[in-house]
């Protein structure tokens, strides 16, 4: 079997694995065997081979782990719009209770409703849903 035919088969076995373990750090690794293949190709030596291998996978997990380190950390569940379909909408807040709680109808049914910034009891109104608490709503004045 030719030295190309074991990376190929070497890079395809790290795909399946990353697809069963859901991590994209070893499809990283199979770029880097795929680069080795080709480099097979071109009529490296082992060495030369092995050498591309672990450059190219190696600085593509390193540049990976580098881009991801840099994007911004996703919120907490309770207030992020892709886990929570709420987040964002506007409720009407008729009535305060002396605690800052009120209740309302919301989406067809009864909803606790807790202010964000509890400065005293707020005025009637629009609010915007910023987070779920269990089966609370946690608004802001709009």
């Amino acid at each position: 079997m030719a030295e190309s035919t074991i990376w190929w088969l070497l890079a395809g076995g790290a795909v399946a694995l990353e697809l069963a373990t859901g991590t994209f750090y070893l499809l990283m690794l199979a770029v880097g065997l795929a680069a080795a293949a080709v480099a097979a190709h071109l009529g490296l030596d082992l060495t030369g081979q092995m050498l591309v291998a672990a450059v190219v996978g190696g600085g593509a997990v390193v540049l990976w782990h580098w881009k991801r380190s840099k994007e911004p950390k996703p919120e907490h569940a309770q207030a992020n719009t892709d886990v929570q379909m709420d987040i964002g909408e506007t409720v009407h807040v008729a009535q305060w209770n002396a605690d800052a709680t009120a209740n309302v109808k919301y989406r067809g049914s009864q909803w606790s409703v807790v202010l964000a910034d509890s400065d005293g009891i707020p005025e009637p109104g629009l609010f915007k849903v910023r987070e779920l608490h269990g089966n609370r709503l946690v608004v802001a004045k709009l």
